[in-house]
Protein backbone atom coordinates (compact mmCIF):
# COMPACT_ATOMS: atom_id res chain seq x y z
CA UNK A 1 0.00 0.00 0.00
CA UNK A 2 1.40 3.39 -0.99
CA UNK A 3 1.86 5.92 1.84
CA UNK A 4 0.88 9.57 1.43
CA UNK A 5 1.93 12.20 3.95
CA UNK A 6 -0.82 14.79 4.37
CA UNK A 7 -1.39 17.97 6.37
CA UNK A 8 -4.69 19.78 6.95
CA UNK A 9 -5.68 23.06 8.56
CA UNK A 10 -8.74 23.55 10.76
CA UNK A 11 -9.02 27.36 10.66
CA UNK A 12 -11.43 28.85 13.16
CA UNK A 13 -12.79 32.29 13.84
CA UNK A 14 -14.55 32.09 17.17
CA UNK A 15 -16.72 28.99 16.92
CA UNK A 16 -16.78 28.97 13.11
CA UNK A 17 -14.70 26.59 10.98
CA UNK A 18 -13.53 27.25 7.43
CA UNK A 19 -14.71 24.37 5.23
CA UNK A 20 -15.28 23.79 1.55
CA UNK A 21 -17.21 21.63 -0.79
CA UNK A 22 -16.66 20.92 -4.46
CA UNK A 23 -19.63 22.11 -6.53
CA UNK A 24 -18.60 19.82 -9.40
CA UNK A 25 -18.45 16.72 -7.14
CA UNK A 26 -20.98 17.38 -4.34
CA UNK A 27 -20.98 13.72 -3.31
CA UNK A 28 -17.59 14.25 -1.66
CA UNK A 29 -19.09 16.25 1.21
CA UNK A 30 -17.38 18.86 3.36
CA UNK A 31 -13.61 19.14 3.61
CA UNK A 32 -10.93 21.26 5.27
CA UNK A 33 -7.97 22.79 3.41
CA UNK A 34 -4.82 20.73 3.09
CA UNK A 35 -3.28 17.94 1.12
CA UNK A 36 -0.18 16.01 0.14
CA UNK A 37 3.23 16.97 1.49
CA UNK A 38 5.93 17.42 -1.14
CA UNK A 39 9.13 15.31 -0.88
CA UNK A 40 11.49 16.85 1.69
CA UNK A 41 8.81 19.24 2.97
CA UNK A 42 7.84 19.33 6.65
CA UNK A 43 4.22 18.75 7.61
CA UNK A 44 3.94 22.33 8.92
CA UNK A 45 5.37 23.92 5.77
CA UNK A 46 3.18 21.63 3.66
CA UNK A 47 0.10 22.56 5.69
CA UNK A 48 0.78 26.26 5.07
CA UNK A 49 1.46 25.76 1.35
CA UNK A 50 -1.62 23.58 0.83
CA UNK A 51 -3.78 26.03 2.79
CA UNK A 52 -2.72 28.90 0.52
CA UNK A 53 -3.18 26.79 -2.63
CA UNK A 54 -6.67 25.67 -1.64
CA UNK A 55 -8.05 28.90 -0.16
CA UNK A 56 -6.12 31.76 -1.75
CA UNK A 57 -5.55 33.11 1.79
CA UNK A 58 -2.05 33.85 3.08
CA UNK A 59 -2.52 34.28 6.82
CA UNK A 60 -0.04 35.51 9.38
CA UNK A 61 -1.15 33.17 12.17
CA UNK A 62 0.30 30.24 14.08
CA UNK A 63 -0.56 26.69 13.08
CA UNK A 64 -0.67 24.39 16.14
CA UNK A 65 -0.59 20.62 15.68
CA UNK A 66 -3.62 19.09 17.43
CA UNK A 67 -4.20 15.57 16.05
CA UNK A 68 -2.93 12.78 13.84
CA UNK A 69 -4.85 10.39 11.61
CA UNK A 70 -3.69 7.17 9.99
CA UNK A 71 -6.24 6.23 7.33
CA UNK A 72 -6.17 3.50 4.71
CA UNK A 73 -8.24 5.07 1.94
CA UNK A 74 -9.91 3.57 -1.06
CA UNK A 75 -11.57 5.81 -3.63
CA UNK A 76 -14.76 6.64 -1.73
CA UNK A 77 -17.49 9.19 -1.24
CA UNK A 78 -18.59 10.80 2.03
CA UNK A 79 -21.04 7.95 2.67
CA UNK A 80 -18.27 5.36 2.28
CA UNK A 81 -19.53 4.07 -1.07
CA UNK A 82 -16.80 3.32 -3.60
CA UNK A 83 -16.80 5.85 -6.43
CA UNK A 84 -14.63 4.31 -9.15
CA UNK A 85 -14.95 7.25 -11.60
CA UNK A 86 -13.43 9.66 -9.07
CA UNK A 87 -9.68 9.89 -9.17
CA UNK A 88 -9.52 11.20 -5.59
CA UNK A 89 -8.52 10.73 -2.89
CA UNK A 90 -5.31 8.96 -3.70
CA UNK A 91 -5.69 5.26 -2.91
CA UNK A 92 -3.35 4.17 -0.14
CA UNK A 93 -2.45 4.91 3.46
CA UNK A 94 -2.85 8.56 4.42
CA UNK A 95 -0.70 9.69 7.36
CA UNK A 96 -2.21 13.02 8.39
CA UNK A 97 -1.12 15.82 10.70
CA UNK A 98 -3.97 18.15 11.60
CA UNK A 99 -3.27 21.76 12.52
CA UNK A 100 -5.48 24.34 14.19
CA UNK A 101 -5.15 28.03 13.40
CA UNK A 102 -7.25 30.91 14.72
CA UNK A 103 -8.10 34.28 13.29
CA UNK A 104 -10.05 37.17 14.82
CA UNK A 105 -11.88 38.39 11.71
CA UNK A 106 -13.46 36.47 8.83
CA UNK A 107 -11.85 37.71 5.59
CA UNK A 108 -14.92 36.77 3.49
CA UNK A 109 -18.12 34.87 4.26
CA UNK A 110 -17.98 32.71 1.12
CA UNK A 111 -15.86 32.50 -2.01
CA UNK A 112 -14.77 30.19 -4.81
CA UNK A 113 -11.19 29.21 -5.43
CA UNK A 114 -9.50 26.76 -7.79
CA UNK A 115 -6.87 24.22 -6.71
CA UNK A 116 -4.55 24.52 -9.68
CA UNK A 117 -2.20 21.62 -8.88
CA UNK A 118 -4.18 18.63 -7.56
CA UNK A 119 -2.20 15.70 -6.13
CA UNK A 120 -3.55 13.38 -8.81
CA UNK A 121 -2.29 15.66 -11.59
CA UNK A 122 -5.80 16.18 -12.95
CA UNK A 123 -7.48 19.40 -14.03
CA UNK A 124 -8.05 22.30 -11.59
CA UNK A 125 -10.63 21.63 -8.87
CA UNK A 126 -13.28 24.23 -7.99
CA UNK A 127 -13.81 24.80 -4.26
CA UNK A 128 -16.63 26.74 -2.59
CA UNK A 129 -15.24 27.92 0.75
CA UNK A 130 -17.45 29.08 3.61
CA UNK A 131 -17.67 29.28 7.39
CA UNK A 132 -19.57 26.64 9.32
CA UNK A 133 -20.60 27.10 12.96
CA UNK A 134 -19.20 24.16 14.90
CA UNK A 135 -22.63 23.67 16.50
CA UNK A 136 -24.49 23.66 13.16
CA UNK A 137 -26.22 20.28 12.54
CA UNK A 138 -23.84 19.60 9.61
CA UNK A 139 -20.83 20.06 11.90
CA UNK A 140 -22.38 17.77 14.50
CA UNK A 141 -22.61 14.94 11.95
CA UNK A 142 -19.16 13.58 10.96
CA UNK A 143 -20.82 11.75 8.05
CA UNK A 144 -21.34 15.13 6.32
CA UNK A 145 -17.55 15.35 5.98
CA UNK A 146 -15.43 13.52 3.47
CA UNK A 147 -12.77 10.97 4.47
CA UNK A 148 -12.85 11.42 8.25
CA UNK A 149 -12.45 15.21 8.23
CA UNK A 150 -15.36 15.43 10.68
CA UNK A 151 -13.83 12.94 13.13
CA UNK A 152 -11.85 15.62 14.99
CA UNK A 153 -14.61 18.21 15.36
CA UNK A 154 -15.49 17.33 18.96
CA UNK A 155 -11.84 17.71 19.91
CA UNK A 156 -11.77 21.04 18.06
CA UNK A 157 -14.91 22.24 19.88
CA UNK A 158 -13.19 21.47 23.18
CA UNK A 159 -10.06 23.40 22.08
CA UNK A 160 -12.05 26.56 21.41
CA UNK A 161 -14.67 26.15 24.14
CA UNK A 162 -16.01 29.53 25.08
CA UNK A 163 -14.70 31.26 21.95
CA UNK A 164 -17.36 33.20 20.04
CA UNK A 165 -17.11 35.11 16.76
Amino acid sequence: MRIYHKAYVYLTCGNRLLVFDEPDTPELGLQVPGGTIDPGESYLIGARREFIEETGLNLDTAFAHFADQDLPLEIMAADGEVQAPLNRPLKGRHLRKLYHARIDTVPQEEWEHFEMSPSNGGPPIRFRLFWLDLHDPRAMDPAKFFAEFGAQLESLRQRIQGARP
